[in-house]
């Protein structure tokens, strides 16, 4: 199964608060904010929502095509995901921006406050999909946060082109009107979203919950602690709950890695179900780590973790698929 992740490619600034943010936000002063914060660590780490997802399928045993945009100082960040067996071919290199940069400062609670400068990536809605599949046909595109021309863009030809996608509008919620977000949603395969996510979709677009799914093939969205709640047309609600963290480090990135956890055990041929545990399962790696690509896949503690949750039988069913995996 040959997977497109078109999205955001970034280097990530991420820092610590020793205190929470509630503590200096006054609910009558919300209109003349003006914070600033001591922080007690800084970590310049590789990210971009495109990255990330293709990062974890690479590391799963895939190999995706990359398709966003970046500046001339990608050269470095090209050479790790390739060698994390990504396929950078559809990352176009801006003449005259900087690859984009997340910024983002994380408190005691997990909660964060982030500013996102695009840069190059204001440029990916000059890519085309068709040629990149020339080739070698895609058989699904993830349609993730990125330039919102090129997210539509992404997403209309996916339509006229009859390629299955994958539905991840996330962070580009926020901002964007219900037109767009319907413009975003209509058709998609898969539909991810958080539940915070999921609130805004159907408020903004006025669909009801049963009314998205009439236009989605799947709706997966993770609720934390709460764990995964898959959803289709006509069928049981499917629950998967989390895998607990042995430690707290950094959350950027989790839902990353989940969607390309559930995305290669979807390729795998696995059940909803069981891809949503896989993806459960690498999204605590990455909470336990700071950075969302800085975590390690060894087989034995992997299968471990999995079984423990999930039970034996279904880690049986997981492990031959857990090839690229060390020991």
């Amino acid at each position: 199964m040959r997977i497109a992740v078109t999205g955001s490619i970034a280097t990530d600034h991420l820092m610590t608060f020793d205190g929470r943010f509630a503590d200096s936000l006054l609910k009558e002063q919300l209109e003349k904010v003006s914070l600033s914060f001591l922080v007690g660590d800084l970590q310049i780490r590789r990210g971009g929502v495109g990255c990330n997802i293709a990062f974890g399928l690479g590391n799963l045993g895939l190999r995706p095509l990359l398709v966003g945009s970046a500046g001339e100082d990608f050269a470095d960040y090209r050479s790790w995901l390739e060698r994390h067996h990504v396929d950078c071919s559809g990352v176009r290199i801006s003449e005259t921006q900087h690859t984009a940069r997340f910024v983002c400062t994380t408190d005691s609670e997990q909660a964060q406050i982030a500013s996102f400068y695009p840069g190059a990536m204001s440029e990916a809605n000059q890519i085309e999909l068709g040629p990149l599949g020339a080739d070698l046909p895609i058989d699904l595109v993830v349609i993730s946060p990125n330039d919102p021309e090129a997210m539509l863009r992404h997403t209309e030809e996916c339509r006229s082109r009859g390629i299955p996608f994958a539905a991840d509008p996330s962070q580009q919620l926020a901002w964007a009107d219900g037109p767009l977000i319907r413009q975003y949603v209509e058709g998609a395969t898969y539909l991810f979203s958080n539940d915070y996510e999921a609130g805004l979709i159907e408020s903004k677009t006025g669909w009801t919950p049963s009314e998205i799914l009439d236009r989605v093939g799947m709706r997966v969205t993770t609720h934390g602690e709460k764990g995964v709640f898959i959803e289709v047309k006509g069928a049981e609600t499917v629950h998967v709950p989390i895998v607990p963290a042995t430690r707290l480090a950094d959350p950027t990135g989790i839902g990353d890695a989940f969607r390309a956890g559930f995305l290669a055990g979807i390729a795998w041929e696995l059940t909803p179900e069981r891809s949503a545990q896989v993806g459960a399962t690498l999204a605590t790696l990455v909470l336990e780590t700071v950075g969302p690509q800085e975590y390690n896949l060894a087989r034995t503690s992997f299968v471990e973790r999995f079984a423990s949750v999930y039970g034996a039988d279904a880690a049986a069913e997981l492990e031959p698929h857990l090839t690229t995996f060390r020991p």
